[in-house]
């Protein structure tokens, strides 16, 4: 038995792995890469394996960086079954062919500067929305905590992940030789604090572990400290006559953003600091301006079944927990537009929640440079998104292709989150209490979130044998997990271009920086001699650096 690792190694996007036993080869997750330059060129690239030798596929949850390149699957010939939940069925149902459309649209963006530019070779996306509705014809959706025998040899199980709609922990069990071996994926495991779902499924027994590690070297602030920051955020901005902006993950987040507006009023009855906070967020309008969180809402009504107790119990009162009042929900084009051309102080949840597509571009367009503004993140940014970039400080940021002063207010509330933090990953690992794992794979996390998590539980868990996979790593499952190198990453062939892609992108941010310099200084007149030679001396060096690149082509 084998796995290999092509995907989700390096970052928390583009979960990809490779399982081989009892003659089979299946794979768990199929998802987009997502951030960086060299992640997204990943896309583009072939996959590792003939897509027609494939007998199965398991699908975690629905999120697009694990399930976003199942249409490219598809559409390079693979016509085998997709097992997943069934409200995973019903969210890639909307997502995918989304996702889709996302796709055709911004090659046809490229394809429009390539034809005025002379070009005559076109572009293709990497899926279109029709592939996308196509691929779902092969998707068999599946209930929590059955066991569904894939073969005589190979059976699994979804147990609920609690990180969103469906989201599933899978079990294998895989037998051969006579011999039955237990592989857990984690998928993305659920954070303890969201209202919406059930806490994670704890499993008590498994011979290898492949699990998350998004936030494997921090903690969450508790429930009850996100809310009332989400209220003092919004009211002081709101106040000052603000619009908040909300970049949010349309599946998921948006939903439990909902409901936490809604549930705040019955906390803090007696505080009358908080009553006034609360009276001003219950004036503001909110939208949500984003066709997808619609339909997902309608999908997250349809599946109320899998909400937590909590919740059940609301829907039992009749309080709907995704309704409320001055609640509004934007589908055209023009209502998206209607929103910047209001003065009026309102809350904006727009997707996508890293920034990188969608109409939260234009809603950063207009709030980024207005001080009276905030943005408010409440999801994982990954790095090299425009999000991760307003998170982690950028003064100035290109936005459709224009230039803007980060002058908004930047807030970040990380325990909105749909991932477990260090200690939730942890008590899961704690939960194996019937037989712990002989060997843990560390995934979808950054480097420094991996290294911390494998040291925290190294000091907990002696005989425990703990790897960090590399893409195109393949593991022999056995006593001593051999590793080899089975596949290299394709973009490393053209780690040089892109490296010299991203001194280019900074070269030109600092030219762009000194333009705006001179052309103040012609209407203001303000520089010395000095500076101007200072200047001129920057400006040679830029000029060197620019020959240099030019000539490492």
């Amino acid at each position: 038995m084998k796995i290999t690792f092509l995907g989700a190694t390096k970052s928390v996007t583009g979960s990809n792995y490779l399982v081989e036993g009892a003659g089979k080869k299946f794979l768990v997750d199929c998802g987009l890469h997502q951030g960086n330059m060299e992640e997204e060129l990943l896309n583009d690239k072939p996959f590792d394996f003939d897509v027609k030798t494939i007998d199965f596929m398991l699908l975690t949850h629905a999120h697009i960086d694990h399930s976003g390149r199942i249409p490219k699957l598809y559409k390079d010939g693979y016509s085998n079954p997709i097992y997943a939940t069934k409200a995973t069925c019903d969210l890639c149902s909307i997502m995918l062919p989304d996702s889709g459309h996302i796709q055709e649209t911004e090659i046809a963006f490229k394809n429009k500067k390539r034809k005025r530019a002379g070009k005559k070779e076109l572009l293709e996306p990497l899926y279109t929305a029709k592939d996308a509705i196509d691929c779902m014809e092969i998707f068999q959706p599946k209930d929590y905590d059955e066991i569904i025998e894939i073969t005589d040899e190979i059976s699994i199980r979804f147990n609920d992940a609690g990180h969103m709609l469906g989201s599933a922990i899978i079990e294998i069990w895989i037998t051969e030789e006579g011999k039955q071996q237990k592989i857990v994926f984690s998928g993305d495991l659920g954070n303890n604090d969201i209202p919406l779902l059930s806490s994670p499924t704890m499993i008590g027994s498994a011979d290898y572990l492949v699990m998350e590690s998004t936030y494997g070297d921090r903690l969450h602030m508790k429930n009850n400290q996100k809310a009332i920051d989400f209220l003092r955020i919004v009211s002081e901005t709101i106040n000052n006559g603000g619009t908040v902006v909300i970049p949010s993950f349309a599946v998921g987040r948006t939903q439990e953003i909902l409901y936490e507006i809604n549930k705040i009023k019955d906390q803090h009855n007696d505080d009358i600091e908080f009553q006034k906070e609360y009276e001003t967020l219950m004036k503001v309008p909110v939208y949500v301006d984003s066709p997808l969180a619609v339909s997902a809402t309608q999908i997250f009504k349809k599946n109320m079944n899998l909400f937590s107790d909590e919740i059940q119990e609301f829907i039992k009162r009749g309080d709907n927990p995704l309704e409320f009042h001055d609640l509004h929900f934007t589908q055209t084009v023009e209502d998206s537009k209607a929103l910047n051309e209001s003065d009026e102080p309102c809350i904006v949840i727009s997707a996508s929640g890293m920034c990188d597509v969608g109409r939260i571009k234009h809603h950063l367009k207009h709030n980024i440079w207005n001080p009276k503004s905030t943005i408010l993140f409440v999801g994982y940014q990954a790095y090299g998104t425009l999000g991760r970039r307003i998170v982690d400080g950028e003064k100035k940021v290109k936005i459709l292709g224009e230039e803007f002063s980060v002058d908004a207010r930047i807030e970040y509330i990380e325990g909105f989150s749909g991932h477990a933090d260090q200690q939730g990953l942890i008590n899961f690992v704690g939960s194996f209490n019937e037989k712990m794992p002989k060997h843990i794979f560390l995934i979808h996390g950054e480097t420094e979130a991996k290294h911390t998590l494998k040291q925290k539980l190294t000091d907990e868990l002696q005989q425990v044998d703990i790897s960090i996979p590399k893409y195109g790593e393949e593991y022999s499952l056995n006593e001593n997990c051999e590793v080899t190198q089975r596949f290299i990453n394709p973009t490393k062939k053209d780690i040089d271009k892109i490296e010299l892609i991203e001194k280019m992108r900074k070269l030109e941010s600092e030219i762009e920086d000194m333009k705006h310099i001179l052309q103040e200084d012609i209407i203001v007149s303000t520089s010395s001699d000095e500076d101007m030679a200072k200047l001129n001396n920057k400006v040679n060096d830029l000029r060197k650096q620019i020959i240099d690149i030019m000539n490492k082509k």
